[in-house]
């Protein structure tokens, strides 16, 4: 774990420039325990079909990626614009230091300023650190797919979780 000075951290949508180290990160955090289906990205130009630049809000410190939240539209419906789903990863030397906490304030503070009422993630049962994370940042379980996948050996819920905002407009604008 690194020690990470608040007062430094930049967090700002992402930029093409941060394609690589994303990808690195998304390698590194994105495992059996906390997906159910490996990430592979055929190149740069691959991923950034996936997350193009302004998807995300990295959090930055000294030129290093600490980590990001990723966000978009669960749907093209105009019915449904008013909800954004989300995606959090942190660096593993950057965990437990409030960076994931930061990053879910500023998402939360960019999707009410852009009319979101609701943010809406999915997580794995098994994945019991992120469950108590979301829980802290607001969200509550919504539903559940039980013995959705089988991962490691086991069946595995996919759990559904979200956060109602205040201050987003009544019927929302699409973020991605």
């Amino acid at each position: 774990m690194q020690h990470i000075n608040r007062d430094t951290l930049d967090i700002r949508p992402s930029e093409f420039k941060d394609a690589r180290e994303l990808i690195t990160l998304d390698n590194m955090i994105w495992t059996e325990e906390t997906t159910p289906g490996p990430l592979m990205w055929r190149s740069r130009e691959d991923y950034l079909l996936h997350a193009p630049p302004g998807s995300q809000l990295v959090a930055m410190q000294e030129g290093q990626l600490c980590g990001y939240v990723g966000f978009g539209c669960p749907s093209g419906m105009v019915s449904n614009r008013h909800v954004c789903e989300v995606n959090i990863a942190v660096h593993p030397r950057c965990q437990r230091v409030g960076i994931g906490q930061q990053l879910m304030v500023a998402i939360k503070q960019h999707a009410a300023n852009n009319g979101i009422r609701k943010l809406r993630l999915r997580v794995l049962s098994c994945n019991t650190p992120a469950l108590s994370f979301y829980q802290k940042c607001g969200f509550q379980e919504e539903g559940r797919l039980r013995e959705e996948f089988y991962l490691g050996g086991r069946y595995v819920d996919e759990v559904f979780m979200s956060c109602m905002l205040t201050g987003g407009q009544e019927h929302g604008n699409h973020l991605a």
